[in-house]
């Protein structure tokens, strides 16, 4: 299929002569619709999911995944799920909830994951993600949204850095199994 005069091209960070072209299989720009995960969105996610705790080299369960999509589908659940989907397809998860900040005697925002499908890397879903949670965070009221990643997740934290200083705190974890 040639492109048409409507793509977006994308240089890739880190290698100026390697083009990312980014347009979607009905010829236009390569545009996500993003929306709350929705059951019939399951195997989708599923594989999303899958691959991004195998980026983490974190081991899933099938009932620690069964208690996770369950939390996404019950809307009284803290933890929501928004997906971004290109021609049928889900390309990108993102899962987020309030948490309290005891400082501010309010709720904030806290992103758990986020993840792209490796082949739209770099064609702005992420930013899309990013965006909408922006737009859930401000419906809500929250001051803030927090996020962590990994340190060498240097892909990741360049779009980060698009959209969020970094903070100067560190995280501990205290494992407690």
């Amino acid at each position: 299929m040639p492109l048409q005069s409507n793509h977006r091209v994308r240089q890739r960070l880190g290698h100026p002569k390697k083009l990312r072209i980014c347009v979607s299989l009905r010829g236009g720009m390569n545009v996500s619709r993003i929306s709350r995960l929705q059951a019939s969105d399951y195997e989708q996610w599923l594989e999303l999911y899958r691959s991004y705790a195998a980026f983490y080299g974190a081991s899933l369960s099938e009932a620690g995944l069964a208690t996770t999509w369950g939390w996404l589908m019950d809307e009284s659940h803290p933890l929501t799920g928004i997906g971004a989907k290109e021609d049928g397809g889900l390309v990108g998860i993102a899962h987020f909830r309030a948490m309290p900040s005891p400082l501010r005697g309010q709720e904030v925002g806290f992103l758990d994951d986020l993840f792209v499908a490796p082949g739209k890397r770099g064609c702005g879903v992420a930013d899309q993600l990013i965006e909408a949670l922006k737009e859930h965070a401000v419906s809500r009221e929250w001051a803030v949204v927090r996020w962590i990643t990994r340190d060498n997740n240097y892909r990741a934290r360049g779009v980060y850095d698009r959209h969020a200083a970094k903070s100067d705190w560190n995280t501990y974890e205290m494992f407690c199994s």
